[in-house]
């Protein structure tokens, strides 16, 4: 096969290695550098700019230059970038492009497959989307592979007859995962994984700022939150602090013409101790403690039974973390990987092992788990939209299981199987990941025929969903690509000059000024989408369908 890189696309910095010989290496960026920022931005001249040179102008152009676009996958909301405005999936494969043009540029000639690191805690709507940058910047995307499993690969292939219990703890710019492993055998099986996608080292960064500003309003009597000119020098300065304080006891930020006040200049001199920054960080520190408890209760693994804790993710650098971990776990930390390089080089290895330069059989392997639940969508009780659990989560995959449903009313003789993804009770709150019909059962009285759901997921991230009319063996069946791109979206704002148009204007005019007024709901969306498709290409059993979808969503 050819060349396969790995990723690590993460929400502060992005990485790239490959495996050659035997070990992975890391891939130099335009700049000779390991580590390129994740910033984005036009240049004077409208062009696109990435990684060094755009978080060259956060300072100087912060009207259009990005950052940390990783925490917007999975949602509705646009970037803006001067006048232009770009989606989250189209930022993140700018960073992309930018890495494939470096590392064919250093390695000197054309790569295009890669694997790509995603938060364990990715939801199957952020691991889509993921994929779907990697494409639009040129690759083919051969696996996307768990950030904490990634780091214990790094880990593990240098001890590969080691029998032990690894907790991996990650602490991204942005994420926070951890994940508890069993290594035996060169074999490295992930038992579960939990996490916070709105955790990280972006939200320490903003405390400071938040006490930055507040300092200014005490000091100065002004108010810089609508200057982005001198937010952006906080944000920097922030960052700069953070960092210092993880090697020495303070730190003094100068700012000697942060804003102008009554046409004089204003500065901002202040101290921050490594202890008042440890305050700051508390209940952000705090919040890492349930995903370490569902992690242990989901794998039935006590703390004591662990026998390291692999620190992987810049944000492990601040020392409350290490004494937090410590006092929570009772075991101290170790840093037996790169925090920075981890990731990178463990999805240069799953890259070595699909293209075969390491031997499953003879070098090491890896299992993993479904980090969400899955389920389908069931009545129970005066509940039609009840989550039904199939598979929970942090199950090992692959794995197989079933259940038996029955017909809820009068003859009937059809119906549909909606799978959903989440750990809500309601299927109003979880993700819909596919559907289908199942025709032909034979009319009889309410509960007299049984229907039985069966879900297959591999390994390699398919999950099959059967339907099955029990009594006349009837199936119908998706397949489902849990790591796999979304349906091609096709262009449906013509929709009302469609012949079905007038039955289903009402809905959506309810749906779309219900999604004005609420927070984002991708979901709502997907469903008024495939709606106006439906009524594009005249399927009004369809559009009868997702009507009521959308109407039960409303309610």
């Amino acid at each position: 096969m050819d060349k396969i890189i790995g990723i690590d696309l993460g929400t502060s910095t992005t990485e790239a290695s490959v495996f050659q010989g035997d070990r992975p290496v890391m891939i130099l960026n335009f700049e000779h550098q390991e580590i390129t920022p994740s910033v984005v931005g036009l240049d004077e001249n409208g062009d696109i700019i990435v990684g060094e040179r755009a978080r060259g102008q956060l300072l100087t152009a912060p009207e259009r230059t990005v950052k940390e676009v990783k925490r917007l996958l999975g949602t509705s909301e646009q970037i803006s970038l001067g006048a232009q405005q770009y989606s989250p999936v189209e930022v993140s494969s700018m960073i992309l492009a930018h890495v494939k043009a470096y590392v064919e540029d250093r390695m000197g000639e054309e790569i295009n497959q890669a694997v790509i690191s995603v938060p364990a805690y990715f939801d199957e709507i952020q691991r889509q989307e993921t994929m779907e940058a990697g494409v639009a910047a040129g690759f083919t995307v051969e696996r996307i592979i768990n950030e904490p499993t990634a780091a214990a690969l790094s880990y593990g292939l240098e001890h590969l007859e080691e029998e032990s219990y690894v907790l991996v703890y990650d602490l991204g710019g942005g994420t926070f995962d951890v994940t508890l492993l069993e290594m035996f055998d060169g074999v490295l099986e992930v038992k579960a994984s939990s996490g916070d996608n709105k955790l990280g080292g972006k939200d320490f960064d903003q405390r400071i700022i938040d006490y930055l500003v507040q300092r200014l309003r005490e000091q100065q009597g002004i108010d810089i939150t609508s200057d982005r000119a001198a937010m952006a020098r906080i944000h920097d300065s922030a960052l700069s602090c953070k960092l210092a304080l993880s090697t020495q006891e303070e730190y003094r930020v100068q700012l000697p013409v942060i804003a102008m006040k009554n046409g004089e200049p204003a500065a901002l001199d202040e101290i921050i101790t490594r202890e008042k920054f440890e305050e700051m960080i508390a209940d952000l520190v705090e919040r890492t403690h349930e995903p370490i408890h569902v992690v242990l209760s989901d794998s039935g693994i006590a703390a004591d039974a662990i026998d390291k804790i692999l620190l992987v993710g810049g944000s492990t650098r601040v020392p409350m973390i290490r004494r937090d971990i410590e006092d929570y776990l009772g075991k101290v930390p170790c840093a037996l990987v790169d925090p920075d390089f981890a990731v990178a080089q463990g999805a240069a290895i799953q890259a070595a092992i699909i293209s075969g330069q390491i031997d499953e059989r003879t070098g090491i392997m890896m299992t993993d788990v479904n980090p969400y639940t899955l389920g389908v969508r069931a009545i129970h009780g005066y509940d039609d939209a009840f989550m039904s659990v199939i598979i929970p989560r942090n199950k090992t995959i692959p794995t197989t299981r079933k259940k038996k449903y029955y017909t809820s009313f009068d003859n009937q003789t059809e119906t549909v199987v909606e799978v959903y993804q989440g750990e809500s009770s309601s299927t109003k709150y979880n993700h819909q990941i596919g559907r289908f019909m199942l025709s032909g059962i034979p009319a009889k009285r309410a509960g007299e025929e049984t229907i039985e759901v069966s879900f297959s997921y591999n390994q390699n991230g398919m999950l099959q969903v059967t339907g099955t009319i029990v009594s006349t063996g009837k199936e119908a069946v998706i397949d489902i690509d849990m790591l796999g791109t979304k349906e091609e979206q096709v262009d449906v704002s013509d929709w009302k000059s469609a012949e079905l148009a007038g039955d289903y204007r009402a809905v959506i005019r309810r749906a779309e000024k219900w999604i004005r007024k609420n927070e984002p709901e991708p979901e709502l969306e997907e469903l008024l989408y495939r709606l106006k498709k439906a009524i594009i290409e005249n399927d009004m059993e369809e559009a009868d369908l997702l009507e009521d979808e959308i109407d039960d969503y409303m309610d």
